[in-house]
């Protein structure tokens, strides 16, 4: 008779009929929640701090991991703090705001790098620089939610995990002109209000709302990085945090020169624009119309040539990429990029590969794949978020 082995039961079964215990948290992931353990089975507790002792209640169980909330502090981590904006604490957009300013960045970086080395399975070159900018008053856009009933319409956020409305009257993260509009906007978006508001800002005080409601500012905002002007409005991505902006294109551009550079998602030209002054053909790709009408206003505004934007999904342009360019530079969502993407890159092989992601699993992943024919120069990370658990971080890839 063929024996057999038995298979172990997954390690997280010892969280059945467990609903409360007690854990200290060991440090923050990627994205910002805090690790803990039971019996070894990882334990990933929102809003907590490395050094917290925690009484925690069990809300999800997974056959490798489970998921807890806080129900009470025993005992403070060294970096914790009152939350500087309580009625957003319940908010994912201040989802790190009770650490320490100081101590919030290396804590995500070290998160970051963690998570390349540990899913990506590469070696990261010493130092991975971490750039910090203002932690408050930063953020140049934001999307609202609003409800109406009863007469009464209310603007804010949704409450973490949930679709529930927290108002808010104020919000510091958002750069001082948002932030003034916020006990507004009630009563200028009426009794028949959209069901969501973005706003943006750009330079000289100037706001821009999208959809168009009467009473709000709406159009195109302008903003300067260096010697180059950006126009948007608030229906298209734009990097958000304003003192950073400049620092992020400086390391993303770097010094490099060439003969043709290709921008892939590339937005309303933020790298584009700088790209066509170190290149004699720039070749810029961006699915969203908007978008990439923007960034032939700015390329024309800004009198650069040699530079095309074409308005199209990327998947179905990247078979075009030609053979051995000097330099390709990809900003993808962060779902990272998708399977063809990564295939034609590594068919295709430009000399210089410059990745900028928001999302360190899928940057991982892809530079897992990418690994073979590319050696990592060098890895950036800048604090683009402030009391979130977001990282921005620039790699420059090289063929080897």
């Amino acid at each position: 008779m063929t024996g057999y082995r038995q298979q172990e039961p997954p390690p997280g079964v010892r969280l059945a009929g467990v609903e409360e215990l007690t854990v200290t948290v060991e440090k923050l992931v990627a994205g910002g929640e805090g690790l803990a353990r039971f019996e070894g089975v990882p334990l990933f507790v929102p809003r907590s701090a490395p050094g917290d002792r925690l009484r925690v209640r069990i809300v999800e169980r997974r056959p490798d991991y489970g998921r807890a909330e806080i129900v009470d502090i025993l005992a403070p981590g060294p970096g914790r703090r009152p939350d500087p904006v309580p009625e957003l604490s319940a908010w994912g957009g201040c989802d790190l705001q009770h650490i320490e300013d100081g101590l919030q960045a290396h804590l995500k970086a070290d998160a970051v790098v963690e998570t390349l080395t540990r899913l990506g399975r590469i070696a990261l070159p010493a130092p991975v620089e971490l750039i910090t900018g203002d932690p408050w008053h930063y953020r140049l856009r934001t999307q609202l939610q609003v409800e109406a009933a009863d007469g009464l319409t209310r603007v804010g956020y949704h409450a973490r995990g949930s679709n529930d409305l927290l108002p808010v009257t104020r919000c510091p993260i958002l750069v001082p002109e948002l932030e003034a509009l916020l006990p507004e906007l009630p009563g200028l978006l009426g009794e028949s209000p959209p069901r969501r508001l973005d706003l943006a800002a750009g330079d000289g005080g100037a706001v821009t709302a999208a959809p168009l409601v009467p009473g709000l500012p709406h159009g195109e905002v302008t903003l300067a990085i260096g010697d180059l002007s950006y126009a948007y409005d608030a229906r298209c991505f734009f990097q958000a945090h304003r003192g950073l902006l400049p620092r992020l294109v400086e390391v993303a551009v770097g010094p490099w020169t060439g003969d043709e550079a290709y921008d892939l998602y590339c937005g309303v030209g933020l790298f584009t624009l700088p790209l066509a002054r170190r290149h004699g053909r720039v070749v810029a790709v961006e699915a969203d119309r908007v978008a990439a009408r923007y960034a032939r206003t700015n390329a024309r505004r800004n009198r650069l040539g040699g530079l095309e934007v074409i308005a199209q999904v990327l998947e179905s342009w990247i078979g075009t990429l030609p053979a051995g360019v000097a330099r390709v530079v990809v900003d993808p969502p962060r779902a990272g990029l998708s399977s063809k993407v990564r295939k034609t890159l590594l068919e295709r092989r430009p000399r210089r590969l410059t990745y900028v992601s928001c999302h360190p699993a899928t940057l991982a992943r892809d530079l897992r794949q990418l690994a073979g024919p590319y050696a990592v120069e060098s890895v950036i990370l800048l604090d683009m978020f402030p009391q979130t658990g977001h990282m921005e971080t620039v790699v420059q890839l090289v063929l080897e």
